[in-house]
């Protein structure tokens, strides 16, 4: 998968990054819950999930596709940007690594940033189903006896 990763364009990667987010829970079900933002004059953000409808709560996104690991220079420049939007939360998330500097720095930060690395965002792709499908799936059921038992007052 990270070999997969490597292969996208920054611009495919952004929209990876949005649809794994949006997979993983964040933004509801709301049609509009996320959108890209990137592009020239983004001012350092790249992307937004809506917590709520009406776009009250909000995380930013930053997407770094990038084959070097990423430092504490642009840890700090996103959480600049954030601090420009007034945000509270920030994920940011890089195809390769980020340095021991940058997590560490990010460990402390208010507002909170998540880092993901390429490892960790390949791990999310498999859990939440994004870039995946299965080839098979087996399912085998079995009588729950404590559900009848709490059913019928028979358990607590």
């Amino acid at each position: 998968m990270r070999e997969k990763l490597r292969t996208l364009s920054p611009h495919v990667f952004e929209r990876l990054v949005l649809d794994v987010l949006l997979k993983m829970g964040y933004g509801g079900s709301q049609l509009d819950a996320g959108k890209l933002t990137g592009g020239s004059g983004d001012e350092g953000i790249d992307g937004l999930i809506r917590q709520d409808p009406l776009g009250l709560d909000s995380i930013y996104l930053q997407a770094k596709h990038w084959s070097q690991p990423v430092g504490r220079p642009e840890i700090q420049r996103f959480v600049g940007a954030l601090q420009g939007k007034r945000a509270r939360r920030g994920v940011f998330i890089t195809s390769s690594e980020f340095t021991k500097e940058a997590r560490e720095y990010a460990d402390h930060l208010e507002p909170k940033v998540v880092l993901i690395d390429g490892s960790d965002l390949a791990r999310l792709m498999f859990d939440y189903g994004v870039g995946v499908s299965a080839i098979r799936t087996i399912e085998i059921k079995r009588i729950d006896s404590d559900y009848f038992a709490v059913l019928m007052g028979e358990g607590d």
